[in-house]
């Protein structure tokens, strides 16, 4: 039986690198690991353009702001270099040090689920989000029904609420009600 190939750790600052020299397509940094981002389902980018658009002009006039997938997310206390579907931050944006592009004080995170991601998104992605200081709710948004799961920072303890077809889910931290229903009209996509 042949062993198997020892995996490179990289740094940092080889992840900027091939950001830099990839353009076309996005990559996670995690722990000293490089990956190619896959790209989503028409659902998923609806669902993320459309939480996006939403949150965009409830914020209109405030000091925070919305910010597409493009935005990268630096999570130090991880190991993590990444990016979100959806991204709230508030005044004054932070940059992380080692790279400009990245900003590390997320107020609110949105992540579409996906079938490929589904399971990374809930559990180890969550908890290396949650290591941000500045991140007060983490919400997943469902591609086969309407479901919308808000993580929220209550003192030192995460509490999960589920809402389903016919609420609004709570996003406190921006004092935004985000209307299950209407996001997945606005989105066109065509789930129970």
């Amino acid at each position: 039986m042949k062993n198997a190939a020892p995996r490179r750790h990289h740094t940092f600052a080889d992840y900027l690198d091939v950001e830099e020299k990839s353009p076309e397509v996005k990559h996670e940094f995690v722990n000293g690991e490089i990956f190619a981002m896959a790209g989503g389902s028409v659902e998923h980018a609806a669902l993320s353009l459309a939480v996006g658009g939403m949150m965009m002009t409830h914020l209109r006039g405030s000091p925070c702001r919305v910010y597409s997938s493009d935005l990268r997310i630096r999570i130090r206390e991880a190991g993590i270099g990444t990016y979100a579907d959806a991204t709230v931050v508030c005044d004054p944006v932070e940059r992380a040090p080692e790279s400009p592009t990245h900003v590390t004080n997320p107020r609110v995170v949105v992540e579409v689920l996906s079938p490929s991601t589904e399971d990374y998104d809930r559990e180890d992605k969550r908890l290396c989000y949650q290591m941000l200081a500045s991140l007060r709710e983490y919400v997943l948004i469902a591609q086969d029904r309407r479901r919308v799961e808000v993580w929220r920072r209550e003192s030192d303890a995460w509490k999960k609420t589920v809402y389903e077809a016919g609420t609004q889910a709570r996003i406190e931290s921006i004092d935004f009600a985000l209307d299950v229903d209407e996001l997945y009209g606005l989105a066109g996509v065509h789930v129970a």
